[in-house]
């Protein structure tokens, strides 16, 4: 089965609204900053219809500051293909949920891609025609397939953070 894309629902964004409420609440001032990353996050651009969230932390290493309310909010935790959080426990997952420590270049990167594909179309466009290549060839059933799937991505990603000045 492949990773299906949808067109970009602007109702993406008061999903989010929603959900980083029910975080900072559960979470307090463990919760530094909460960002909606991924493609949901840019308008125009078709995504899988799970919001990424991105939740940065004094320290990611410190699970248990935030492991546990999240598990109360109804999310997994899961290593594959890095540690993150998701919910529902099974695929497909609406929301993930990923852990950065504030002030990091882990942090900086999902918000300069996210910032670099809002303001240059031809990038946003090709970036979604890569997606849609290779989410006809990616098993989506399969946590290695959907692994493979974003590894698959990460060669582009790294281009435009070339480009928008976050690496050299």
């Amino acid at each position: 089965m492949p990773i299906v894309l949808a067109e970009h629902d602007p109702g993406w964004s008061a999903v989010f609204e929603a959900e980083a409420a029910r975080l900072a609440a559960a979470l307090g001032d463990v919760a530094l900053r909460i960002e909606h990353v991924g493609s949901t996050a840019v308008a125009g651009l078709a995504a899988k219809p799970v919001i990424d969230i991105q939740l940065s932390v004094a320290d990611p290493g410190a699970i248990d500051a935030y492991r546990a309310p999240l598990e109360a909010l109804g999310y997994t935790f899961a290593t594959v293909p890095i540690p993150y959080f998701h919910r529902p426990a099974r695929w497909p997952h609406t929301h993930h949920v990923h852990v950065r420590r504030v002030g990091s270049t882990e942090e900086s990167r999902p918000l300069a891609f996210r910032d670099w594909l809002r303001g240059h179309p031809e990038d946003r466009a090709a970036y979604e025609a890569l997606k849609r290549e290779l989410a006809r060839e990616t098993d989506a059933e399969s946590a290695a397939g959907r692994a493979r799937y974003s590894e698959a991505k990460t060669g582009f990603i790294r281009e435009i953070e070339r480009r928008s000045g976050l690496v050299a």
